[in-house]
């Protein structure tokens, strides 16, 4: 079942040898290769059909992802369904009758994601929504409408997407709800539309109550800007009379509640002041929840009923890492698990209930099992102004041979920024971490003010500190690093992808001096730019953006885009830059990349430029994202005195071009040619 309604809403000098004091053992750890942890994964992605008759998996054929299938009873009988020449599929799920797999699929990365099904008994492949320039939503998926679903599409109107009520079987499209001007909408699970929302002015949010597809003219209740990226409405039960809210108003995090449609009456069934609630486990008969997911430090679930109390305890005592219940059948007697060891490769299994038993289908990359994969740490960091910044350490093993989370002496360090801003990061496998881990290095991630999951409070502290105490937070988690002996102060890295590429230009132009070196991935440098250029299909964020980030209507707001886009101080960068973009990018267009490429250059300032005219915002395609990647950690190689794996042939594989820089990274001139 779909649930949640959300408002829609970044003179070239080398660092010198490392300090006596803080020499490195030498490394033995085996260097893990590229690929292995950036190529393919051999299967993911595992759903099992809501029938129980069926299993199906993301896994390549002839190199690309695709959808496979298998009978539930023999997971060795496994066939591909699709048959994607280029870009991967990433994802796909099960019509509410077991008869279709469906995926979403765009095209060179421009996010324009159009609706494919394969009939699992044909083969037959169907074209859901044949349109150009259109971007569809899944807006319900019912347990008790079994052919067909209900789908969002903005082929009408770029901003707002029109609902479609969808039969699976002929492709059938009925017009349900033209939109003009609503951020998004939430159905029962008849199918029918209960419930609108729109966006304010002032970046808050009131939801309507729709009847008969008219959309009350007074709102059934309203969300301010603090609570709009808190609260939201998650789902009805299977007898719409009760409506589920993840709901921070009158609180700091947001609490699980449950409302009685027909009082308006409010229960809350959980709370943590610690973490938001935005999510539960939901009876698949009945749509009851069952349990919440809670994000702290790490992830767990804790049962709100006794029905499956039981099950998360033995899951808990019996599975080796931490999982997630990744899909149900509607008999409700198989769960599929995703489960993550963090020092070993993801895994799927199938739990049957009744029995107790648990099955490992599949291992996501066996080619990583033995392989030297090092601990996560969860660090709570102080900010200079007191909050408590929840952050992820990994070590390479020549200086926590033991998993400790502590540091024998000090090494490089490379700070990896997540994107968003409004997101988080988690505790987990991360291939990122274990490879630069790997290559030597520390790797500290941090969730600064503005990442969501900590409380409408720690988001709202980072309203208009774009470049400011935002970054004051990476910088006060560096601080942490070299303090806690984890890093040596010149030798520490900025690298990040979105937000996380926009920090990473800041960190390079606002404190040169802080950062050995820097990745950018997709970041703006111009923020300016970056709201003129977002997408037709944001338009109703677009208030919460200027309310977070500065209103480009106005005079004080220009005069703090200015202030805050690194393109406007790009001639103080005085350490080596990479900059990686996919020329397709929708959300951080191409432009931002170039215009301060082309600045560095016209004040003489080295910076490496590589782009990818296949990709959008990141890398989807292996062969790129391990062409970046070994640019990256020859980059980083040199700047930190790391360890790397040559480039090779791998640009040869890719799309990757270098318009400008590349004398300025080892070995790309030569792997160019």
């Amino acid at each position: 079942m779909i649930r949640r309604l959300l408002p829609i809403v970044p003179v070239l000098l080398f660092a010198s040898l490392l300090p006596a004091q803080a020499q490195v053992p030498a490394d033995a750890t085996p260097l893990i290769e590229r690929a292995k942890i950036f190529g393919n994964p051999s299967k993911s992605g595992g759903r099992i059909s809501p029938d129980g008759k069926w299993l199906s998996w993301i896994a390549p054929r002839d190199g690309v992802l695709n959808v496979w299938v298998a009978p539930a009873s023999d997971s060795s009988h496994a066939r591909v369904l699709t048959d994607e020449k280029l870009r991967p599929v990433r994802s796909s799920f099960w019509s509410p009758d077991s008869t279709v797999l469906l995926y979403i699929q765009d095209k060179g990365g421009d996010e324009n994601f159009l609706l494919y099904g394969v009939d699992v008994a044909s083969g037959k492949q169907i074209s859901y929504t044949p349109f150009e320039k259109t971007r569809v939503r899944v807006i319900q998926i019912s347990s008790k409408v079994k052919d067909r679903i209900l789908v969002g599409i903005n082929n009408r109107d770029a901003r707002w997407h029109d609902v479609y009520s969808l039969e699976l079987a002929s492709g059938k499209l009925t017009l349900v709800q033209q939109n003009d001007g609503y951020a998004g909408y939430l159905a029962d699970d008849t199918l029918t539309l209960r419930m609108a929302s729109k966006a304010r002015s002032d970046g808050g949010s009131p939801y309507y109550r729709m009847v008969d597809g008219k959309v009350d003219t007074t709102p059934l209740t309203e969300v301010g800007l603090d609570d709009s990226q808190t609260t939201a409405p998650l789902g009805f039960t299977a007898d719409g009379k009760t409506l589920y809210w993840t709901d921070s108003r009158g609180r700091n995090t947001s609490a699980l509640l449950a409302q009685d449609v027909a009082s308006g009456k409010s229960m809350v069934l959980a709370q943590d002041p610690r973490a938001d609630i935005a999510d539960a486990l939901y009876d698949p008969r009945t749509g009851r929840a069952q349990a919440y997911g809670l994000e702290y430090l790490r992830q767990e679930y804790v049962p709100l009923s006794n029905d499956i109390r039981d099950d998360l305890a033995f899951l808990k005592k019996n599975v080796k890492g931490q999982f997630s219940v990744s899909s149900r059948t509607d008999a409700d007697d198989k769960w599929l698990l995703s489960v993550d060891p963090v020092t070993a490769p993801a895994s799927a299994w199938l739990y049957e209930r009744k029995t107790k038993r648990l099955k490992q289908l599949y291992v996501t990359r066996p080619e990583l099992e033995g392989a030297p994969l090092v601990p996560m740490h969860a660090q709570e960091i102080r900010a200079r102004d007191g909050l408590t910044l929840v952050s992820y350490l990994s070590l390479p093993k020549s200086v926590d041979a033991s998993g400790s989370g502590r540091a024998s002496t000090p090494v490089p360090m490379v700070l990896l920024v997540h994107g968003g801003p409004w997101a988080r990061d988690s505790y987990g496998y991360r291939g990122y971490h274990q490879w630069l881990a790997n290559r030597g290095y520390a790797v500290l991630s941090v969730n600064f003010r503005g990442s969501t999951g900590f409380g409408k409070q720690f988001i709202s502290a980072g309203d208009l500190q774009w470049g400011r105490k935002m970054h004051d937070d990476l910088l006060d988690a560096v601080q942490w690093a070299v303090k806690s002996g984890v890093a040596g102060a010149d030798k520490v890295a900025i690298m990040g992808g979105s937000y996380g590429g926009y920090a990473t230009l800041a960190g390079m132009a606002f404190t040169p001096d802080t950062f050995a070196c820097g990745v950018d991935i997709v970041g703006p440098s111009n923020l300016f730019t970056l709201l003129q250029t977002i997408p037709p299909y944001w338009e109703a964020g677009k208030q919460q953006f200027y309310k977070r980030m500065g209103d480009p209507n106005t005079e004080e707001g220009k005069a703090l885009l200015r202030e805050r886009s690194p393109l406007n101080f790009a001639g103080d960068i005085r350490r080596p830059l990479l900059i990686g973009q996919g020329a397709n990018d929708p959300r951080v267009n191409v432009r931002e990349s170039e215009q301060i490429v082309e600045a560095m250059s016209a004040k003489k300032i080295p910076v490496t430029y590589v782009v990818f005219p296949d990709e959008g915002h990141g890398f989807a395609r292996p062969v790129n994202n391990i062409a970046f990647n070994a640019v990256t950690e020859n980059f980083l190689g040199r700047c930190l005195d790391g360890r790397a794996e040559p480039i090779g042939d791998t640009l040869k594989a890719s799309t990757a071009q270098v318009p400008h820089g590349a004398e300025f990274a080892p070995g790309l001139a030569q792997a160019l040619r």
